[in-house]
């Protein structure tokens, strides 16, 4: 076999129950991908579950989960190597159904064509719109719209005409939002029957154009990332020498002092995009440290050259301070650095998406704190147009920007998808919350810098004789929040202590007069109060909060806007029945009325804190002791002396 175009990497999609695993799997028997006793298997499987007498079903080679056999759907990616005289293949068959999206984005983002699959009865669906989307978002020009179950519609050329006319408007429409030339094909199949999969079919005479298989076979691919410019994410360090056998490599945090007449740091990972030759310069980032690569190692043998995809490591000239996650380029062609970006996301989460939000932002340079400070717009899929949005709900695709705790290398996703790929990971529950594509870096991140202050914040706290904190009050609302912290202020104020006490309903008279109460409201108030707290924390004040701030993440959003230790989460544990009893504003009479929408604790949520620094039963303890228990808590941790107690 020649093979001389190389391995395809391509999926299959569409929507659920289009007969995506049907196809592959009769591919594979039509091409001789199936060995004798596979193909007794499935036999005797189809006529277990019931299949008609001859009629194989040729999903059961994909579909490996008894979830997936029981229900008859896919649910995870499953990937198949065959081959034909022509050519070699990777195929990912990803699920049609809409709660696992996220399954088909991941298969779609190592591929460079894809099989989108049509049932003829039911044409075009919102699940078909959404994985093309998904498919030309992640850069792949290479479509074919395979119109299946032609047998179900008599085979009838008027309808394959229809549809064929519906997926060619729908790819027009899907490509102005993401630019660049664009390859189509549309076949009219049966995947049962095996119709114009390998060979044209006689039942359609209608149709000569080409089969599946002859255009997945001709395909002429261009590895983007043997063209994209040289990028070395380092994994992990080592120590190398070299002996009478060769190179030998040991843990450079771990390895006992040796013998050998020579030692040298080497730096591996594998090569994300382009290729590097032994003497080749090159730079260090985020540092900027410019050598050369003086030696270059593919296993434990010494190689003049690598490209995408090899795994290697690399001796650099010179003594340099390299870390796990540093990123190793030509010194021609570096990558960007920024903190700003606007990023497009497919976002995955049952939990929406709102502006303000923090999560871990997790490339191959690592893992980065990052927020999500403006969405942009969502895509409608049934329009694709750019609309405007105030969350992102699971599935939704859409542009938002992001911003960095620090600056990191990266390449804009058209121009080298493995460094301008990214996943969102939520702080909380660890899950990946979105993939997401780079656009580009704000302009304005790189006119922005942070000016060195003369007088430092420990400079201002000593002058008050003070560790500044911020001491935040949650609970539902009637829980007592205003009251004490307006006491606590002026127990600490009678103490000598300098504080600020922001109140919620004040705050809203002034900075956040412009919010609501939907959620994104909320958080972005939050967000605000944040900034402000972290702002009066710097001069050197102890700051006192009173919000009712029900979702964890904005509080933690806010805790990690100070230094650690910074943030004293103080709960009000009082119940929602007490407080609705209390009723101080008569709020929770007008919400259970349905004359407030959004009020927590009645149509909305509060999250408590799940390890707050204290927690506070107003029903049970005055307020004066309440207040005792927090004078006490801040002694504790050191931010007022021992005297100022009461």
């Amino acid at each position: 076999m020649s093979n001389s175009n190389g391995i395809l990497r391509f999926l299959t999609c569409g929507s659920v129950d289009d007969g995506k695993s049907t196809l592959i799997g009769h591919l594979l028997h039509l091409t001789g991908n199936l060995f004798d006793d596979q193909l007794l298997v499935l036999e005797e499987e189809s006529a277990r579950i019931g299949n008609a007498a001859g009629m194989m079903d040729y999903s059961l080679l994909l579909d490996g989960l008894m979830a997936e056999r029981e229900q008859g759907i896919t649910i995870d990616v499953a990937y198949r190597y065959f081959e034909t005289p022509k050519r070699k293949f990777i195929v990912a068959d990803t699920p049609g159904h809409e709660s696992y999206t996220r399954n088909m984005a991941t298969g779609a983002s190592n591929c460079s064509a894809s099989l989108i699959l049509v049932d003829a009865r039911q044409g075009v669906l919102p699940q078909t719109r959404r994985h093309l989307l998904i498919c030309l978002l992640m850069g792949i020009r290479k479509v074919l719209f395979a119109i299946n179950k032609m047998d179900l519609v008599g085979r009838d050329e008027a309808r394959f005409r229809e549809i064929e006319q519906e997926c060619l408007s729908l790819a027009e429409g899907a490509s102005t939002l993401a630019p660049g030339s664009c390859a189509l094909q549309v076949v009219p199949v049966s995947a049962l029957h095996g119709d114009n999969l390998s060979v044209l079919s006689e039942s359609m005479p209608w149709y000569r154009g080409v089969t599946v298989l002859e255009w997945l076979e001709n395909l002429e691919l261009v590895e983007s990332t043997a063209k994209a410019p040289f990028r070395l994410p380092v994994q992990y360090v080592l120590k190398g020498s070299m002996e009478s056998n060769g190179w030998q490599h040991e843990d450079a945090q771990t390895s006992a002092p040796s013998h050998r007449r020579a030692t040298w740091r080497s730096y591996a990972g594998s090569v994300a995009s382009g290729a590097v030759k032994k003497g080749d310069r090159v730079v260090i980032l985020p540092s900027g440290v410019e050598t050369s690569i003086e030696r270059l190692l593919v296993g434990d043998k010494e190689a003049d050259a690598a490209t995408a995809g090899m795994a290697v490591s690399v001796v650099l000239a010179g003594e340099h301070d390299v870390v796990r996650g540093d990123c190793i380029a030509h010194l021609s062609d570096r990558p960007e650095q920024a903190d700003l970006f606007k990023v497009r996301l497919v976002w995955m989460d049952r939990q929406p998406m709102y502006a303000g939000r923090s999560y871990l932002f997790r490339t191959h340079f690592g893992t980065i704190e990052a927020k999500i400070t403006r969405i942009r717009n969502r895509i409608g899929l049934d329009s694709c147009e750019l609309l405007s949005a105030s969350q992102f709900d699971q599935n939704d695709i859409g542009e938002v920007e992001l911003a960095l705790a620090r600056r990191f290398p990266f390449d804009p996703y058209l121009e080298c998808t493995e460094t301008g790929a990214f996943i969102l990971i939520d702080r909380i529950s660890n899950a990946t919350a979105a993939c997401g594509m780079i656009l580009h870096s704000m302009r304005r991140s790189s006119n922005i810098h942070l000016h060195r202050e003369e007088i430092p914040r420990e400079l201002r706290s000593a002058q008050k004789g003070q560790k500044p904190c911020v001491v935040w009050l949650t609970g539902l609302s009637g829980s007592g929040k205003s009251t004490l912290a307006n006491v606590l202020e002026v127990v600490l104020h009678a103490g000598g202590h300098h504080t600020m006490l922001m109140d919620g309903d004040n705050i809203r008279h002034g900075l956040n007069r412009d919010l609501g109460f939907a959620e994104a409201d909320r958080i972005e108030n939050i967000r605000r109060i944040g900034e402000v707290a972290k702002l009066m924390t710097d001069a050197g004040l102890i700051v006192i909060t009173a919000f009712i701030s029900p979702f964890r993440a904005d509080r933690d959003m806010v805790r990690t806007l100070l230094p650690a230790g910074e943030f004293l989460e103080v709960h009000l544990t009082t119940s929602l029945e007490v407080c609705e009893a209390r009723d101080p504003k008569g709020l929770y009479r007008k919400a259970r009325m349905g004359e407030i929408p959004n009020f927590t604790g009645i149509n909305s949520p509060y999250q408590e804190p799940l390890q707050p620094d204290l927690r506070l039963d107003t029903a049970s303890r005055s307020v004066e002791e309440c207040a005792d228990l927090i004078m006490n808590l801040l002694q504790q941790q050191g931010f007022i002396a021992r005297s100022s107690s009461r």
